[in-house]
């Protein structure tokens, strides 16, 4: 038997997905043995800069890059977010890791 109850979304338009959204979802990709999480970032007006540890050059916080951050650390010990480092894009894409 259908339910009684009206669903709240018939009616309204169509919205379509948000790509730059859905590419932001932190995933998880295996790099010289290791995982990592992966993330893109638009860049925001952040005024921090970082230093990417593929290249050693300043990564501007509000340009496009990659955050990336070990699953384990060495020796089985869980980072977490406090081992983030951010990329440049081509430099994470080349598949070095900089010693990371």
């Amino acid at each position: 038997m259908p339910s009684q109850r009206k669903s709240k979304r018939r009616g309204q338009p169509y919205r379509p997905l948000d790509m730059q959204r859905l590419a932001s979802v932190p995933r998880v990709v295996t790099r010289a043995g290791r995982e990592y999480h992966v993330q893109r970032l638009s860049g925001s007006a952040g005024q921090k800069s970082y230093v990417c540890p593929g290249c050693g050059h300043p990564v501007d916080a509000t340009s496009p890059h990659i955050v990336a951050w070990p699953l384990t650390a060495p020796f089985g010990v869980d980072t977490g977010v406090g081992a983030r480092r951010h990329w440049h894009t081509y430099c994470w894409g080349s598949g070095t890791t900089g010693g990371y």
